[in-house]
């Protein structure tokens, strides 16, 4: 039975987490009594950050080189960011201390809270020689010389600089060109130490943040510790579309238990009435999974694309005059957050299949009109949907807009259908026009376990993929069984 909401407290150890094994002692504790001396009192996830991430080897050296900390949004990660560099400037005797984020507005906020602590305890203020915040330079200098610098990524500033620490925020927007800047100006220093901080990856920009999590992932995977990454991520394990009701195995947008596992600060910063009010303003856009239960999109590696189908099994299939004949097949599918959709078609060709992407646009506005005209002119043998997909809701409206019953596909059907199509490629009974977004999704794609067969995954992958699922789905809807107009629907 769940708790009341009212009475939830948030996880204080994070869902996915590896760090280094071997060390011999942490500055954590001291710098958390130097933060509550500064007036900065820490949770004990927030004290529990720095505890691992300032363990050091019996030589000295940190125990752990690099430290990402992945959780939603207004969960107190500042405060973890403010202790590491309250202690880095008064503990660690740290000389230079870069504080970046995405914006400049950003990295502005971080330094008026610092200052503020700084400068609000007579012990710490006596050490500060001065302050400056200004349109070239933002920093804190100490009479010692040392210095915390406070700069945006985006202009290119910081390129060259030689940092004890570097404190990344706003690391799900993080990509090669800044790391590139960045990483060789390390190798001179003698014990340098990257910290990275963010929310849930989006996409593209999260170059850096995925590649931090695979490795985090993959150590977890082998039930070893990353010899160099400390990862703390706070996040759910979202239901899959063809979860039965009653799954325990995922966790569910609506349950407050997953609010607390996503959130380390429900109950101190975050009330659960606010994240209930959250969930209902957001329904299911996607956004409240992202951003308040961590379900991020991270872009695979580059080594990592085409893992399914090989790119060169797939151009060989390319046709330039490769067109469907009758009878066709169309199927349509979108992301999870219906940013963007597609129509696919299939039909016989030259003894195989032909599969195309019809359309492809943003949104999903545009579906039923774009469905009404092709039903039209083609007069398709059947139109498909996952129904437990994000399309499925799109169902009753093309029904009524067609006039038709749509084939909604089941689970073990959508495995039939990523089977067959697998199977076309490799038999080399298929052709496509060698469309760039049925590429793209193709050079991203991935499998999850579906029973004992697998379906394309939908939420690891960064790309678009409703392109090759509807490709997929309209292949499959060519041998599907149809009723008869008029007969009952059975699907």
């Amino acid at each position: 039975m769940l708790a009341e909401p009212e009475l939830l407290r948030g996880a204080q150890r994070p869902r996915l987490f590896t760090a280094p094994p071997a060390f011999q002692s942490s500055a954590g504790q001291e710098a958390v009594e130097l933060a509550a001396h500064a007036g900065l009192d820490l949770m004990p996830w927030q004290q529990h950050v720095l505890d691992v991430g300032l363990r050091e080897r019996d030589d000295g050296q940190w125990a752990a080189f690099e430290c990402a900390v992945n959780l939603p949004r207004q969960n107190g990660k500042g405060g973890v960011i403010e202790a590491r560099e309250l202690a880095g400037l008064f503990l660690l005797g740290e000389r230079l201390i870069i504080h970046s984020a995405h914006e400049f507005k950003t990295s502005r906020v971080a330094f008026q809270r610092i200052q503020s602590l700084i400068l609000g305890c007579p012990d710490l203020r006596k050490r500060v020689k001065r302050t400056l915040n200004n349109t070239t330079e933002t920093s804190i200098t100490l009479v010692t010389g040392q210095q915390l610098q406070f700069i945006a990524r985006s202009g290119g500033s910081g390129r060259g600089w030689t940092g004890d620490c570097n404190i990344l925020d706003e690391a799900m927007i993080l990509g090669d060109d800044a790391m590139g800047a960045l990483m060789p100006t390390m190798s001179a220093v003698e014990n340098p130490q990257l910290w990275y901080f963010g929310s849930a990856g989006i996409g593209h920009q999260s170059v850096q943040l995925a590649r931090l999590r695979r490795r985090a992932l993959a150590a977890l995977e082998a039930g070893e510790a990353d010899p160099s990454l400390a990862y703390f991520e706070w996040s759910v394990n979202p239901h899959l579309d063809e979860c039965p009701p009653g799954c325990t195995e995922h966790d569910g947008a609506d349950d407050p238990a997953s609010w607390a596992k996503a959130n380390p600060s429900l109950g101190y910063l975050i009330t659960p009435e606010f994240v209930r009010n959250e969930r209902a303003s957001l329904g299911a856009s996607g956004i409240f999974e992202r951003e308040r239960l961590g379900v991020g999109v991270y872009p695979s590696d580059e080594a990592d694309t085409w893992q399914v189908i090989g790119e060169d099994a797939w151009r060989a299939l390319a046709a330039a005059d490769s067109t469907p004949s009758d009878p066709v097949a169309f199927a349509i599918d979108m992301t999870p957050e219906r940013s963007h959709a597609a129509i696919a078609v299939a039909g016989e060709w030259r003894g195989g299949t032909h599969v195309e992407v019809v359309d492809h646009r943003p949104g999903t506005g545009w579906i039923l009109e774009r469905a009404r005209e092709l039903h039209e002119r083609w007069q398709p043998r059947c139109w498909v949907i996952d129904a437990a997909g994000p399309a499925g809701s799109l169902i009753a409206d093309l029904e009524e807009a067609l006039g038709v019953e749509v084939v909604q596909t089941k689970g073990r059907d959508v495995a039939a259908a990523c089977g067959q199509f697998y199977d076309a490629v490799t038999e080399q009974t298929l052709s496509h026009l060698d469309q760039a977004p049925l590429a793209a999704a193709l050079a991203g794609a991935q499998k999850r376990t579906l029973g004992d067969a697998w379906a394309w995954a939908r939420r690891i992958v960064s790309v678009d993929i409703s392109p090759l699922v509807a490709a997929t789905l309209a292949k499959w809807g060519l041998g599907v069984e149809v009723e008869d107009e008029g007969a009952p629907n059975l699907w």
